[in-house]
């Protein structure tokens, strides 16, 4: 510990510890709730990290950041079901292939056209498409893994956040009725049924098989790390953060085609908190004075990207015939991921769309990463 600072182990069960709080107030507090989590663990790290005399130890919660994408990767990925993806309709794939198109096209573009502003020009293309066409885990994964500074890191995120909740409120309210004016409508919606979304939302109780799966995954997911980590050693001599990254997501992929793996409870759940995990920590790494200089050109960049994006992958449902709900739908997985396909579904009244969003959304978290640092690497000056 510092002289004057923290306790190593306060720091560590604060970082650790605070996403539960947040997770509990999100489920009594209506204005935690609607401002979301991943929100309220950011901006606690952040004031944390900028407290006069609290003396936080920079190098633990980059360690604690570090440690908690690897183990999110894989408790993500174990609930994915390949083989649903060979049977999703051909609009629903065609959709998300066009919105994950777009989405490198448009990092690419704003790359190059803001590439004089900052030598990291290459690095932030690759995690916004990784976030765009997967999630945080793919973006925070992919600067680990090209060595982003950590106030571009923080930045990029706290964007994302920023554009993010602008476009979901353009998701929940007009969208659709912006999109019908251009694309067809989607056949025979079933409309949505409030009562029954509302009991399958209930998160089930720790019963003692939740617990003992719960435990499975996460020595699964800790095992995966381990191997991935000890072969990038062996082959290479060294860590190597992409080679390891990829690794960890190829065997994840390969663990989830076992419907043991796949079916394990709580595995997506001790998954996303790990990602609450990494936005409590590496908030503490932002120095409000590194950031001022940078925010804007960061935020620019991220909301350009988002802009483009989208529209691109709206021309192209309108030039393929890709109904509105599809398209609709298919642009919250990749810009917002799984978590946010039940809300987007509830406003468009079309409870159909669940199964092919909430698939969509996972596709997108396994195929993030790799998307995301082919494109960096193709961008490298």
């Amino acid at each position: 510990m510092n002289a004057m600072g923290l306790p190593s182990f306060l720091q560590v069960l604060t970082l650790v510890g605070f996403p539960g709080l947040a997770l509990l107030a999100a489920r009594h507090f209506k204005p935690v709730a609607w401002v979301g989590p991943v929100v309220v663990c950011y901006a606690f790290g952040i004031i944390l990290g900028n407290i006069p005399g609290l003396g936080l130890q920079e190098r633990l919660s980059l360690s604690v950041s570090e440690a908690a994408v690897p183990l999110a990767i894989p408790l993500l990925l174990f609930t994915t079901n390949v083989p649903r993806w060979m049977r999703l309709a051909r609009p629903t794939l065609l959709s998300f292939g066009l919105a994950c198109l777009s989405a490198m096209v448009a990092a690419t573009v704003v790359g190059f056209a803001l590439s004089d502003r900052s030598d990291e020009w290459w690095k932030m293309s690759g995690m916004l498409v990784g976030v765009y066409t997967g999630g945080t885990a793919n973006m925070n994964a992919i600067g680990l893994a090209l060595h982003v500074r950590d106030e571009t890191l923080i930045l990029l995120n706290t964007a994302d956040i920023v554009v993010g909740a602008v476009y979901l409120l353009i998701l929940v309210t007009v969208a659709q009725r912006i999109a019908l004016l251009f694309l067809p409508r989607f056949p025979n919606a079933t409309g949505w049924d409030d009562t029954e979304a509302q009991e399958a939302e209930q998160a089930p109780g720790l019963t003692a098989s939740r617990v003992r799966g719960m435990a499975r995954a996460f020595l699964l997911a800790a095992l995966i790390v381990g191997v991935s980590v000890g072969g990038t050693l062996l082959v290479f001599g060294g860590l190597e953060a992409p080679v390891v990254l990829l690794l960890i997501t190829s065997l994840s992929l390969a663990a989830s085609f076992s419907p043991s793996v796949r079916e394990l409870p709580g595995s997506y759940a001790m998954g996303d908190y790990a990602l609450l995990v990494f936005c409590v920590a590496v908030g503490t790494l932002a120095d409000a004075s590194r950031m001022r200089d940078t925010g804007l050109f960061v935020f620019v960049f991220c909301a350009a990207v988002v802009v483009l994006a989208v529209g691109l992958h709206f021309a192209l449902a309108a030039l393929f015939r890709i109904d509105a709900d599809t398209a609709l739908i298919t642009s919250t997985a990749t810009i917002f991921g799984p978590p946010f396909i039940g809300p987007v579904a509830r406003a468009l009244r079309n409870r159909e769309l669940m199964v092919s969003g909430l698939t969509t959304g996972i596709m997108g978290y396994a195929l993030g990463t790799y998307l995301g640092l082919a494109v960096a690497w193709l961008l490298r000056p």
